[in-house]
């Protein structure tokens, strides 16, 4: 059937630029990368999803509206809507365990404390790709939940585009079972 492409953040305008919604954020610079005319429409309250094709492959791209905390709610409903294996679910999302703009990639494995794939582990297992962005670290752990919720520096927005290119550019790569440049 294809893949899905889910990016997790909050949705909502006051949460638009925040760190926490780099997932959502690289899934608009996927589409507007690959220049696909594409709109999003909403399921089940549950998330907001599209599509498109790249090189014959479909990718279903999803944002879910549950809220960082039950993102697992809407991968779920998506991963059985679309008959779709965990195996080809790549998750995008905010990693403060890795420095700003670094991109790592990883099928399975632990969620590093992060919210948004604890609740998909719970649902759907942790056999799914995770394409791991930093946003760096707040000095102070007791900082964290206000950090990923705050908005990126001017400076950060700065180099995000390079950040969202490297992923666009090379997203074939990454379906093929490559992976994306460092």
């Amino acid at each position: 059937m294809g893949v899905l492409f889910v990016g997790l953040g909050n949705p909502g305008p006051e949460y638009k630029n925040n760190r926490h919604n780099l997932g959502f954020r690289t899934i608009d610079a996927l589409i507007e990368t690959h220049h696909v005319s594409t709109s999003f429409k909403k399921i089940a309250h549950l998330v907001e999803i599209s599509s498109f094709y790249l090189d014959k492959s479909k990718i279903i791209v999803a944002k879910p509206l549950t809220f960082m905390n039950l993102s697992g709610r809407a991968v779920f409903f998506l991963m059985n809507f679309y008959k779709i294996a965990p195996e080809e679910i790549y998750v995008f999302h905010d990693d403060i365990d890795l420095d700003f703009g670094r991109i790592k990639i990883k099928k399975g494995g632990g969620n590093g404390g992060h919210n948004g794939l604890k609740s998909i582990d719970s649902l759907v297992g942790v056999d799914y790709w995770r394409i791991r962005i930093g946003i760096g670290r707040p000095r102070e752990k007791s900082m964290v939940a206000s950090y990923v919720l705050s908005d990126f520096s001017k400076d950060e927005e700065n180099i995000l585009p390079e950040v969202f290119s490297k992923i666009s550019e090379n997203i074939s790569l990454l379906l093929d079972g490559g992976l994306l440049p460092k």
